[in-house]
């Protein structure tokens, strides 16, 4: 684990670039509400703000992360309003947080903004919890979060805009039809069921923290599209927490609150989250419960019992979102992955078709769109097929066959961006030999994605030039995919969930 955090590929030097800004701009936004007057809980709403608007504004475009980071303040001011009106009323108030997480969910199917929008709802109504926050509060913490929110885009638009300089990245939309087959739905009504579970279960544990377990029912639910995926996040969930309260009790509790060490820790966690959330959700949680519990030793309540009762709330809402997407309109498994491994299959032909009209001399063909879709969709391979590659499932066979492929899928990724990089050459010439090839890998992708039987045809002796050999490559990976996954749809699925 800790290899696949600090040894994983980090291309452009991405994550680092965006854990370091994450740092200046909350270090900022912090700084800003303590020169502004803000007291400690406003300080804390500020840089908690100004995290969010780093953190889960994702649209494609430079511009189109300005506009939602714009609408996250009106967002906020009214969410907050909500849970401090409610305060007294905790009926009311409970109802009004189930309508939030369901409508946050069910936001995710206008893509990247409204995914960012629902997650900045959401957590505003559990700072609204976490703050004890009352109507007299309001106008302070409405200032902190305006202040935090436009230092963070001080930094992310203006001293530190990275995203100018790369390509805009493809994000793919998950799979489904309309009405209760869109994913979307399906998990808002799954949210709102596994919030509930842990509202209630939450509440038994502890009138005072009960929203740590719709916390975390929120956030298994989060970047997941079928129960498999969300059970496996739900165990990372717990394991990461439960690896953060040990750490925890190594370096935060000692601290005890002192000004200089807490800021020191927030600063290393906060640059943990941020490193370590494309490659592992365990690892991202571990420094998120460090967050937690240095805001809790600065806020004066830090004691190792809320330790245990913060593992305690996060297995009860883990076992929320685990219990709903089993019984609550489920999304299987096999029907998500089958999809995303259909797209990248045909993501992999056109990016063999734009590198093809490019060493043909087509001055519009870029493959290096196609590749970057490429690298999005195999993500979303990885993720659904998570469930059966984890080390607990006891499936042997089917494991195997996912492992197969993922392995294969990463081959073809290989030869993808091979050719894309030799194509990106201006004096690559045009092989006759380049559209035979071209044309068996759409064969071969139309065979695997359409069903067919056939035998793939298997290339024979590899050839010397530097296009060629990368789609000799492909070629090789697409036929030996025909096995596994030929063999999982006679058995009827891949991952068997």
């Amino acid at each position: 684990m800790l290899k696949k955090v600090f040894m994983a590929p980090d291309p452009g030097r991405v994550r680092l670039r965006f854990a370091a800004r994450a740092v200046l701009g909350i270090g900022l936004a912090v700084v800003v509400c303590g020169l502004a007057g803000q007291s400690l809980p406003g300080m804390v709403a500020g840089g908690l703000a100004a995290l969010l608007a780093l953190f889960t504004v994702a649209d494609a475009t430079v511009r189109g992360q300005a506009v939602t980071t714009a609408l996250l303040p009106g967002v906020g001011v009214l969410v907050l309003a909500v849970a401090a009106e409610l305060h007294a009323y905790p009926v009311a108030r409970d109802l009004a947080f189930l309508a939030v997480v369901g409508a946050g969910v069910y936001a995710r199917r206008w893509g990247p903004r409204g995914h960012s929008v629902g997650v900045f709802a959401f957590m505003m109504f559990f700072v609204g919890q976490f703050l004890h926050v009352t109507p007299v509060q309001l106008p302070e913490l409405y200032a902190a979060v305006l202040l935090s929110v436009l230092s963070a885009a001080a930094v992310r638009f203006g001293v530190w805009c990275y995203e100018r300089e790369l390509p805009v990245p493809t994000v793919p939309a998950p799979p489904g039809g309309t009405g209760l087959a869109r994913v979307t739905t399906r998990q808002a009504a799954q949210a709102v069921a596994g919030a509930g579970f842990a509202l209630v279960l939450g509440q038994v544990l502890s009138g005072q923290r009960w929203y740590w377990a719709v916390g975390a029912t929120w956030w298994v639910f989060v970047n997941t599209a079928s129960r498999g995926e969300t059970l496996v996040r739900g165990f990372r969930r717990v394991l990461g927490t439960v690896l953060g309260i040990g750490l925890g009790l190594l370096v935060a509790l000692p601290v005890d609150g002192a000004v200089v060490p807490s800021v020191a820790l927030v600063t290393v966690a906060v640059f943990g989250i941020f490193y370590s959330a494309a490659v592992s959700y365990t690892w991202m949680m571990l420094w998120v419960t460090l967050l937690a519990e240095v805001l809790y030793g600065l806020l004066g309540v830090l004691t190792p019992s809320l330790l245990a009762l913060r593992v305690a709330e996060t297995a009860v809402g883990a076992a929320g979102a685990m219990l709903a997407v089993l019984v609550v309109l489920p999304v299987t498994t096999h029907a998500t992955t089958d999809a995303w491994i259909q797209r990248a299959l045909r993501c992999v032909h056109a990016c063999t078709a734009e590198a093809a009209a490019r060493l043909a001399g087509s001055a519009t063909a870029d493959p290096a769109p196609r590749v970057a879709e490429l690298e999005q969709l195999l993500g979303r391979v990885r993720m659904s097929v998570a469930p059966l590659v984890h080390p607990l499932n006891p499936l042997v066979g089917r494991k195997g066959r996912a492992l197969r492929v993922l392995a294969l899928l990463d081959e073809c990724a290989r030869a993808v961006r091979g050719l894309a990089a030799v194509a990106a050459d201006p004096e690559a010439s045009h092989d006759a030999r380049l559209a035979a090839a071209c044309w068996r890998v759409e064969s071969a992708v139309e065979a695997l994605t359409e069903g067919g039987s056939e035998p793939l045809h298997r290339p024979g002796e590899a050839p010397v030039e530097p296009a060629l050999v990368h789609l000799h490559g492909l070629e090789h990976a697409l036929a030996d995919l025909a096995e596994p996954l030929r063999e999982a749809a006679g058995a009827g699925r891949l991952v068997g969930a």
